[in-house]
């Protein structure tokens, strides 16, 4: 997206390029948006956000959960934080959409692949979203199998 305006005589033209931004979805009304604990009017809580998380090792714990995958028609996201790690640190929440990571994208992994590429290496940028809305609709009302309803300590 792009934000044009007219410049004076004095002024060059400016044009600014926006992120993409996915607005809060229908299915919360909008009288309803300011008290819900997800939703911030701050369109910076929900624009992608790199970050590097480092560990010593590839084997040591990540310190994130994460759910979803191909498999179960789901982007994937971080389920669960655990305290005092690094990815706490970081600032990464439950309802985070993982984008990328390595330069790979997660939009069409299934959830062992993304487990593989997040377990095999001990540098990891990753590229995130705040999407607390897509992670409650699609893992709040719906019953997983024992397979899937066990997350991957990372």
């Amino acid at each position: 997206m792009s934000l044009q305006r007219q410049p004076s005589k004095s002024e060059k033209m400016i044009t600014v390029h926006l992120p993409h931004y996915d607005p809060p979805p229908e299915w919360i009304p909008p009288e309803e948006r300011d008290s819900d604990p997800d939703y911030s009017g701050n369109l910076a809580d929900f624009l992608p956000r790199t970050i590097v998380l480092k560990r010593p090792h590839p084997s040591t714990q990540i310190g994130f959960h994460i759910r979803g995958g191909k498999e179960y028609r789901s982007e994937i996201y971080i389920s669960k934080v655990i305290s005092d790690t690094e990815a706490e640190k970081l600032g990464l929440k439950i309802g985070d959409q993982i984008l990328a990571v390595n330069g790979v994208s997660f939009g069409s992994l299934d959830h062992p692949e993304a487990v593989k590429i997040l377990k095999s290496t001990s540098d990891i940028e990753m590229t995130l979203k705040y999407y607390p809305y897509g992670y409650r609709k699609t893992f709040a009302s719906r019953k997983f199998s024992r397979r899937s309803s066990t997350p991957n300590t990372m």
